[in-house]
């Protein structure tokens, strides 16, 4: 019994991992990157919803239609650490931030978003 409350508790306290991901096509070349305070979700999420047709950016999801989902890559540019205060629960600014410098690095090597 012990153990089942150990196992609960453990679960409450896990933090998934968060950051930005990028999900880009091989073609032509351009990319959607997204931050996210869960990274396994938000990829698994956008990865059903251009496979069902019903992601959110249109252009990207006509690509991914066109394209098939072989010609893009799926991959976390970076993971945000978590404050050692545990009373932080808000990242959403430090994840604009992070997304805003990975949008300046990949312009510079001439990468396009959607």
């Amino acid at each position: 019994m012990d153990r089942k409350k150990e196992l609960k508790e453990l679960y409450k306290n896990m933090k998934p991992d968060m950051g930005i991901y990028i999900i880009k096509s091989s073609v032509s070349n351009k990319c959607y990157i997204e931050g996210t305070k869960d990274l396994k979700a938000a990829i698994n999420g956008a990865k059903f919803r251009l496979n069902f047709g019903n992601h959110l950016n249109n252009e990207l999801q006509k690509q991914w239609k066109e394209q098939g989902e072989v010609n893009f890559t799926i991959e976390i540019l970076e993971n945000l650490e978590y404050d050692k205060d545990e009373s932080k629960v808000d990242y959403s600014e430090e994840l604009n931030i992070l997304k805003m410098i990975w949008e300046e690095k990949l312009s510079k090597q001439g990468v396009n978003f959607y």
